[in-house]
């Protein structure tokens, strides 16, 4: 039989059996005690130890661990072995010297587990604590440090290097992303609730844990799906899991109140799911205290989430949901992706509902792209390539004097590539391509990109405009500059950038104040000089006031320039004049005007006053070709490669996609709103009509979604490599040359100004590309423009 013995000081003298309990907080109390030596029955070996080890260390016996020692005694005489807790509370830092030198020996101990607990405010040293840990660690079971305020470092010593108890709470501790690497090999339930700071997970995070079964994530800002369940994946044993909780419950279990007798009732495969006490036991005493609080300040507190798998799961009420919480279908998601899981969020996981969230996923997301139902090595691709093997699940069913057998087209090999590369690239390599402060003069002063676009024929190029006016043209891959415009004296934001494609060389350049230039890169060397030259502007345009966007159409013979107005200027690149002013094309602002890809006739604007239309320059600019209405203000539209589609992005994701010919509906991306009317959305096609991108500059996360189902395939979320924080989405491109790459703007807040252009690659993981200076950023936009 096993007794806990837990180390409390008592507020006055109490019989205890045989044995007298003193509180000794002062030291001549304590010395007094040492002095008389008030004989106790310890276990002689053990006390000498601790004894010895404040002689050594020139500190007092702490008396609550006299205390604790003389009851340990007692229980012993009773007992083969017992346990022993430790309240952190009740120690100095003096105290963990001689402690620490008695755990380093207690395997000679009949200890059968040690407990760490921490109840109220404590000032320990963060190092002699971890020591502590670190002596105890063979026989620790519960560690309890909720509500330690112990900086980055002692939680990252933890993470790195793991420690071997059962049960770990980490409840409301400062924890940015999580990153528990270490060896956990013992850890069955760990408790993360009210980690506020925790917003994504390292890769290998619980890669260490192999016999973990209950995890508690409440509260926290975990809100990347793909990311979550990767990690969570590492997690062999996980069978309870929850980032919201059901009020009564203290653990991760199912909901007793919910459930109640039909808990017994369970089929076989549901029988073994077991009510865990352990996260009750781990200091969740002022769970109601913080819920008071937080009702007091004015916080949401309650927010219900009915289910209709079930009568009894109406009842259920979510409590300090996560924002993961809130994607959608993330049920579904959850159960597909952790298949061993029992219990999510304390509500069980049945066999009905286990054939629910399948057929939800498979109609909402993409396993793999190009509809691949299962991953395959890179490798096995190719051979079977050499092999002339078309069918790549089943090739043994494939023979070659079969009749039927026809050998699979270049584009199937390249995409089944591309499906096997992105499999195994959850973490996609992400790489800032616009730091060059070293290059200027003024070394206190960085780049602010504002507007980017790439180079449409030279794979390896792209151009961006800064803040301050400067136009820099870069290689993205060993991020050099091959072109450097600096301003033209004024301080005035690029918001407009459009390569012409015949003259690969020149391009459009709009600002703010609205000028319009034609610049020959060429032109000029990639030397950094402060002073403006006119020998690289090849044309000056007539000023469109309030610009936002300049589009060049498929012959490079004119452009098309918008801006904050309900007007739309043409302009002929030949002669530098503007050939017409089209006034009042919307009722509100045009926000975005774009050229076809194949007509030099055709472009489509999108504005505010929620329509799209379709315009044809040899017809009278009278009335469009049509007109497509969104729900709320339109930020942008653009056509696809082949121009069969028109892609339109308005105000908090509301994306679609429409048939270029006439403008019906072809696909609804059904991306969930955040309720902001200042989310400003923008969405581009990726190298083909594919799949898709989105971004908003109120969210820190790149949405790729399948152009033709509208399902999707991943969200990417964008971070700061240096600080570990969110970045959000300001504008994006994908990559016209490369499969499933694509470059983001992005900042810090919403409305910083300091902004960074970053690569992402979905086929290659950070991992697999350490070489590579991956700094994550991303950045807020200013204006309505594309």
């Amino acid at each position: 039989m096993n007794v806990s013995v837990n180390l409390r000081l008592c507020s006055e003298p109490k019989k205890r059996g045989s044995f007298l309990s003193f509180s000794m907080a002062s030291p001549s109390l304590q010395s007094l005690y040492v002095l008389y030596s008030i004989p106790l029955p310890l276990p002689l070996s053990l006390f000498l130890e601790y004894r010895d080890s404040c002689k050594k260390h020139h500190v007092l016996p702490n008396a609550a661990l006299l205390s604790w020692f003389s009851k340990a005694d007692e229980e012993k005489t009773r007992y083969r072995k017992y346990n022993i807790a430790i309240l952190l509370d009740q120690l100095m830092n003096g105290d963990l010297f001689p402690l620490i030198d008695v755990f380093q020996s207690i395997g000679t101990f009949e200890f059968e587990r040690v407990d760490i607990l921490h109840e109220s405010s404590c000032h320990l040293n963060a190092e002699l604590l971890l020591s502590l840990l670190r002596a105890a660690n063979e026989k620790l079971d519960v560690v309890d440090l909720q509500d330690m305020s112990f900086g980055e470092d002692f939680f990252s010593d933890l993470s790195q290097n793991g420690i071997s108890c059962r049960v770990l709470n980490l409840w409301s501790v400062h924890l940015q992303k999580l990153n528990m690497v270490g060896k956990f090999t013992q850890l069955h339930t760990l408790n993360l609730d009210f980690c506020a700071s925790i917003t994504n997970f390292h890769k290998d995070c619980f890669s260490g844990m192999p016999n973990l079964m209950r995890l508690s994530l409440c509260e926290t800002r975990v809100s990347n799906l793909w990311a979550a369940t990767t990690a969570l994946s590492n997690l062999p044993s996980l069978v309870e899991l929850r980032f919201q909780k059901c009020l009564c419950c203290w653990d991760t279990g199912p909901c007793h109140s919910l459930y109640g007798e039909k808990l017994k009732l369970l089929d076989s495969d549901d029988s073994d799911v077991k009510l865990c006490d352990q996260l009750g036991r781990m200091g969740f005493s002022r769970q109601a205290e913080l819920e008071k609080k937080i009702q007091d300040g004015g916080q949401p507190l309650v927010k219900q989430h009915p289910r209709a798998m079930d009568q009894s799961l109406k009842k259920y009420i979510s409590h300090h949901p996560s924002p993961i919480c809130y994607e959608k279908h993330y049920r579904e998601y959850m159960i597909v992706s952790l298949p061993c899981l029992k219990v999510l969020d304390n509500l069980l996981i049945l066999k009905k509902e286990k054939e629910m969230a399948r057929h939800v996923f498979s109609s909402c997301y993409e396993y793999l792209p190009y509809k691949r139902k299962h991953r395959e090595s890179v490798a096995d691709i190719l051979h079977k390539r050499e092999m002339g093997t078309g069918n790549l699940y089943h090739p043994r069913s494939i023979k070659r004097k079969d009749p039927g057998f026809r050998s699979a087209s270049p584009s199937f090999y390249s995409r089944a590539l591309s499906a096997a590369k992105f499999g195994s690239s959850t973490w996609p390599l992400v790489e800032p391509v616009s730091k060059f402060s070293h290059l200027i003069k003024d070394e206190t002063r960085q780049l602010r990109p504002r507007q980017f676009e790439y180079h449409p024929s030279e794979p390896d190029l792209m151009v961006f405009g800064t803040l301050d006016g400067e136009i820099v043209v870069i290689n993205s891959e060993n991020r050099k500059i091959v072109s450097f415009l600096p301003s033209a004296g004024t301080d005035n934001s690029i918001l407009g950038l459009s390569w012409l494609k015949k003259y690969p060389s020149m391009l459009i350049a709009g600002s703010d104040n609205g000028s319009l230039k034609l610049f020959d890169i060429d032109s000029k060397q990639p030397n950094i000089s402060d002073q403006f030259h006119n020998n690289y502007v090849k044309a000056t345009f007539n000023d469109f006031e309030q610009l936002t966007s300049v589009h060049v159409n498929s012959t490079d013979e004119q452009f098309l320039a918008s801006g904050y107005s309900r007007d739309l200027a043409l302009y002929d690149i030949g002669t530098g004049k503007r050939i017409e002013l089209f006034t009042d094309l919307h009722r509100e602002p045009i926000n975005v005007a774009k050229f076809a890809y194949h007509s030099p006739f055709m472009f489509a604007t999108s504005s505010f006053d929620r329509d799209v239309k379709m315009w044809d320059l040899r017809q009278k600019m009278v009335r469009p070709c049509y007109t497509a209405s969104s729900s709320r203000g339109n930020i942008m539209a653009c056509f696809s490669p082949d121009d069969l589609y028109l892609l339109v992005s308005a105000v908090d994701n509301e994306v679609k996609q429409l048939l270029a010919v006439d403008g019906r509906p072809h696909t609804n991306f059904e991306i969930a709103p955040t309720g902001s009317s200042h989310n400003y959305t923008r969405s581009y096609y990726m190298n083909g009509r594919d799949y898709i991108i989105s971004g908003s500059c109120d969210e820190q996360v790149v949405r790729v979604c399948c152009a033709q189902t509208g399902r999707r395939l991943r969200d990417v979320y964008v971070e700061d490599g240096e600080s570990g924080n969110s970045l959000y989405i300001q504008s994006l491109r994908g990559d016209p040359f490369r499969d499933f790459h694509l470059s983001v703007l992005a900042a810090s807040t919403r409305l910083s100004s300091k902004l960074e252009i970053m690569k992402i690659n979905l086929l290659t993981s950070d991992q697999d590309a350490k070489e590579h200076a991956h700094a994550p950023s991303v950045r807020p936009s200013f204006s309505l423009g594309g």
